[in-house]
């Protein structure tokens, strides 16, 4: 019975060949569109999460804790009416106590990279210049793994480091500002106002301004010196094998070991709820262009019913059922979607190949960069069920009204 109806709803398709193009037209349109804006923007954002996810740890332990320190008397008097005032917490080095059994916890974890760092300030003083550098004290062996500063080298090399204790690697922009060079010495000020001089063993360019201008590498044991802090450490950065488990990490770590535990994707709150904000506009957009070209849908079906209405009572009078004539108004719908659907996955991967090849420079680059394309099977689902919905829902109406044509009328008044 089904074969029959599907073969109604076909004659009523190609006995309307203009409108029918029409509306799969529009179809076609709408996923190609919406497939290249959703991969394009997909991509983008896959691209910059990527790209946040490889520059920057996946999760940071600092020497703070995130909730203060509960004082004695609260724990005693825990169901009391306690009221402290004018606690000052007593002066002791910063640093996280402990931290080779925090590392050993976490390269536990299968997948899982850690290396302590001790973080610090210092100022370059050159021909009258005074230049506020972020000192980073690791040990090198392991900064292969947990940074992307080898990837970034333009100028030396990661193993001078290891090599010279006395050597400290800059990005290049703080190079050109202070006119050095590797071999060079560059004299630096630490908060006891001695004037140290190390000796540049390499230069990097992540293509962050602020960052190449004021970044340094220093040996962690260089850094607990310059500092006064032997066997200390104020921070923690961890790689995982899988960058979004990071939250789950970090709340397991910092229960354990008390120290605030900060993952990526809570540094970058704000930045993920943007890019959510802008994917349901995104798809707001270009669903409504695939709502719009579901109207000529509506349309070609409607009008079908209206000149099809004897016909249908013909149709009732020898047997039909009010769900059969449904389902062949149905029928008309599925297939003007699935062609509309299938054109348009093709157009639209063609969009999305073509925007692929498409290069542009981002500002403060000299290199060429492809647009971004994301090509999962995720996107192009979505595209499909979303013309297919749409093209259903609009054949729906049309389809009720048809099942609800009464034959004794149309043909009395034929």
């Amino acid at each position: 019975m089904n074969r029959v109806l599907f073969l109604i709803a076909t004659k009523h398709v190609l006995a309307r060949q203009r409108q029918s193009i029409v509306s799969t037209l529009g179809i076609v349109l709408g996923v190609a569109f919406f497939l290249a804006v959703a991969g394009l923007m997909q991509g983008s954002q896959s691209d910059f999460i990527r790209r946040l996810i490889d520059t920057s740890p996946h999760i940071t332990i600092s020497d703070e804790f995130r909730l203060p320190r509960a004082q004695p008397v609260e724990t005693v008097y825990a169901s009391g009416a306690v009221d402290l005032r004018s606690a000052k917490p007593a002066n002791e080095p910063r640093g996280i106590r402990g931290y080779e059994r925090i590392l050993e916890t976490l390269r536990a974890i299968p997948g899982t990279r850690a290396s302590p760092v001790l973080n610090g300030q210092g100022l370059v003083r050159i021909a009258g210049t005074d230049v506020a550098v972020s000192l980073s004290g690791m040990i090198p062996s392991q900064m292969r793994d947990i940074t992307v500063v080898a990837d970034d080298m333009v100028a030396g090399s990661i193993d001078a480091l290891a090599a010279d204790a006395n050597g400290i690697i800059i990005g290049d922009a703080l190079a050109k500002r202070l006119a050095i060079g590797v071999g060079g010495m560059l004299p630096l000020a630490i908060g006891d106002g001695q004037t140290h001089f190390l000796q540049v063993v390499g230069l990097f360019h992540t293509g962050r301004m602020n960052y190449d201008e004021s970044q340094a590498f220093l040996n962690l044991k260089r850094v607990q010196s310059l500092l006064g802090r032997p066997a200390r450490v104020n921070s923690i950065i961890v790689k995982l094998a899988d960058p979004y488990q990071a939250r789950v990490v970090a709340s397991r770590v910092e229960k354990s070991g008390g120290y605030k535990s900060v993952s990526w994707q809570e540094a970058t709150e704000d930045l993920m709820a943007s890019l959510a904000i802008r994917n349901v506009i995104v798809y707001a957009v270009v669903g409504a262009v695939l709502v719009v070209a579901a109207l000529g849908i509506y349309n070609v079906i409607s009008t079908t019913v209206m000149e099809k209405r004897r016909d249908i009572a013909i149709l009732k009078s020898i047997g039909f059922h009010a769900r059969d004539i449904q389902l062949i108004f149905l029928f008309e719908g599925l297939l003007l979607g699935i062609a509309g659907s299938v054109l348009g996955l093709m157009l639209g991967a063609a969009l999305m190949w073509s925007l692929g090849k498409v290069t542009m420079k981002y500002p403060g680059t000299s290199e060429d960069y492809p647009l971004p394309v994301d090509w999962s099977i995720f996107v192009f689902l979505i595209g499909l069920a979303f013309a297919m919905g749409a093209s259903l829902s609009a054949a729906f109406l049309p389809a009720r009204k048809g099942a609800r044509v009464n034959p004794a009328e149309i043909l009395r008044g034929s």
